[in-house]
């Protein structure tokens, strides 16, 4: 009797471990959308509804615990992830191209001559009809608007066209004068929608349309932010950016994240993606969307945006920056590069305005200064080469590059230093111990482990070298067996640390692993050893001399003196660059050139210099840095060309080379 009783316990047991152990709780806010919701409560019984009347009452709703989930378009993603929700995308919707400038062939326009043109939208406050063309307008400034206290954006807006057909502007009439119909976002107006705003434009009605890329005949022709035009086909380089795709929302909970993705997922004999029946449109999902994806762990709504899109529905709010001083916030990397910028805001101190131009603002990573910067709690920091394509994938663009001598170019050479004798070549690195700048660095990491990637085809780098240093690695990782950290005997947190607390990190902490012989090679820059040898850098480096130190290189059987770089180097690389929020590049470029014409080279200030550091190599900018340059172009992609580009993502292949922030970045929904 008791082994029976044991038994059907167990088996109670088991039933209720089999069941689902949470509620997902959606809010709709609808009739129709609950009557949806009902009919998937019924196929899914881990699905309840939860009923409210608005999109931000579902926000208030899910930040209490009265509801988990709902679908939100970019807008509201952004007013979830605010402090006072502080909600999370968890799953994406796949079905996005582009939204692009749409005009006919021969017209001659550009992006930047639209002002007295007639437009076409799709609706007013949609993605492709209004909030990324014109916030792409406003943040390049060719929408002139100083705010909403100066007047209505739609007034702005209405005074720039010289008349439009912008479905649900009722109360402007010129940017209803073109409307086939009526003005209502409704069948009335045959001019509504991604279709009718094509038609607007097909009839004559209007001089240029936005909308999402659909089958458009040959005979109109796509206007790039760059004031270029394109053919159709190449609306994957030439738009105005991407809305991003519509995300479930939830609370901050990685085990309800996963156990609504996955219920979603398991859903049978359900159309998520269908409204028809029930008699509306985009209830609960998009009905565009033919899945849903999972959206990479601790990617919050700033980051699932992009600075790119923050930017462009930002200026929809107010043109105004949010930290309106003539001052940028510098973001500062570990504590020697805090000490260093807190000494350069008080030398920055203006007494006419009471102000420094120069803030600081601090964190553990350059990743975390990117969050910073994208979350408009930092402003700027000068990256690698590999750390600026990793802000750029995150819609951060480079403002100004490092210069390292007289030449009109901002680049340097990747090199492979090894110590003179030691008998290791190109050929023999197999199962040696290395010396990295840091993961994800250019020179220290992309361009050499790019080589191995091409010899060996694999992405495992561990089962080439023995071990080594390459800080920002995984703690267990064989990477980070050979760091120093700080110095601390036990229980030292900055070992392997991508930050100058850990000392064999950046291009002296490399060349010192090498010196220490904690490593057999370092890959560095190709100044870093005429730096640190025959008397000139800290006190560590003091008994080197340059002569005892050699280069190896792909080709070439033996090492070669370090002054043959130019002949025996791994690539020639772009400089370092300032990274921004493409509406603060004017001013970021315009208080660094302020800046080191007190404090540069040829500053007359003895006390601070920009491209000096005390207490350590490199702190915010490069030592060797004689001054800064605008970069010719806002892109990334430009600023590290193509061989780079090629380079960067070929490594991707390799998705452990991909920093968690990149992979949060470049979440996409669409090719």
């Amino acid at each position: 009797m008791q082994l029976l009783l044991l038994t059907a316990l167990l088996g109670c047991l088991a039933t209720v471990y089999a069941a689902p152990t949470t509620s997902i709780r959606w809010c709709v806010i609808s009739d129709l959308e609950l009557q949806k919701c009902l009919d998937l409560a019924k196929h899914s019984p881990v699905f309840s509804c939860e009923r409210r009347d608005h999109t931000l009452d579902c926000i208030v709703a899910i930040s209490k615990g009265e509801a988990d989930a709902v679908t939100l378009n970019g807008a509201y993603i952004h007013t979830a992830g605010l402090k006072n929700y502080n909600l999370a995308p968890v799953a994406a919707e796949t079905y996005r191209d582009g939204i692009v400038a749409l005009a006919k062939q021969g017209t001659g326009f550009q992006l930047k001559d639209l002002r007295g043109k007639k437009s076409c939208h799709s609706a007013l406050g949609n993605a492709e009809g209004w909030n990324l063309p014109i916030g792409t307008l406003l943040s390049k400034g060719i929408i002139d608007w100083a705010g909403p206290d100066n007047k209505p954006l739609l007034q702005a807006v209405s005074e720039f066209f010289s008349s439009s057909c912008l479905p649900g502007a009722q109360g402007y009439p010129n940017l209803c004068q073109l409307c086939k119909g009526d003005c209502s976002e409704t069948s009335t107006n045959e001019y509504y929608g991604d279709d009718g705003a094509f038609k607007c434009l097909a009839e004559g009605a209007g001089d240029v349309t936005f909308m999402t890329p659909t089958s458009v005949p040959n005979d109109y022709e796509l206007l790039c932010q760059d004031n270029k035009r394109a053919p159709l086909g190449e609306y994957n380089t030439c738009n105005l950016g991407r809305e991003p795709a519509h995300a479930i929302v939830s609370r901050k909970d990685n085990q309800l994240a996963q156990t609504i993705y996955t219920s979603l997922k398991s859903v049978k004999g359900f159309n998520l993606f269908s409204s028809a029946i029930y008699g509306g449109k985009d209830l609960m999902f998009s009905d565009t969307a033919t899945d849903i994806l999972q959206v990479p762990a601790d990617t919050d709504s700033f980051l699932y945006l992009g600075a790119e899109y923050m930017s462009k529905l930002n200026s929809l709010k107010d043109p105004r920056p949010a930290h309106p001083t003539s001052s940028i916030r510098w973001c500062a990397v570990g504590h020697p590069e805090t000490a260093k910028c807190d000494l350069w805001m008080g030398f920055s101190y203006v007494e006419a305005t009471g102000t420094s131009a120069i803030e600081c603002q601090s964190a553990p990573t350059v990743e975390e200064c990117f969050k910073k910067i994208m979350r408009q709690e930092a402003d700027a920091i000068a990256v690698d080469g590999g750390q600026v394509y990793t802000a750029g994938k995150c819609g951060l663009v480079p403002a100004m590059a490092e210069q390292y001598d007289d030449a009109s170019t901002s680049s340097y050479y990747s090199v492979a230093v090894v110590k003179k004798g030691s008998g290791v070549t190109w050929d023999t690195l197999k199962g040696k111990k290395s010396c990295h700048t840091g993961i994800g660095r250019t020179a220290g990491w992309n361009i050499p482990m790019g080589h191995i990637h091409k010899q060996t085809n694999s992405c495992d780098f561990s089962t080439f070298f023995a071990s080594g240093c390459a800080p920002g690695a995984d703690p267990n990782s064989a990477f980070c067996t050979n760091c120093k950290g700080s110095g601390k005997a036990v229980g030292d947190e900055a070992k392997c640390k991508a930050s100058s607390e850990e000392m064999y990190y950046g291009y002296a902490g490399a060349f010192r692993c090498l010196a220490e012989d904690a490593g057999h090679v370092a890959f560095i820059k190709h100044t870093i050893v005429g730096e640190n040898t025959d008397g000139h850098g800290p006190d560590w480096a003091s008994g080197l001399r340059s002569e005892d130190f050699e280069l190896i290189c792909p080709g070439k059987s033996d090492p070669v003196p370090i002054s043959e770089y130019a002949s025996c180097n791994l690539a020639a690389v772009p400089a370092h660059a300032v990274v921004t929020r493409p509406e603060l590049r004017s001013k970021v470029v315009s208080v660094l050139m302020d800046q080191q014409a007190k404090f540069g080279i040829t500053g007359s200030n003895g006390q601070f210099r920009m491209f000096e550091s005390q207490g350590g190599k490199n702190l915010l900018f490069k030592d060797s840095t004689r001054c800064l340059q605008e970069t010719q172009s806002s892109s990334y992609e430009e600023f590290l060309g193509q061989e780079y580009m090629t380079a960067m993502n070929s490594l991707r292949v390799c998705s452990a080379n991909t920093p968690d922030l990149e992979k949060s970045c470049t979440f996409q929904t669409c090719p």
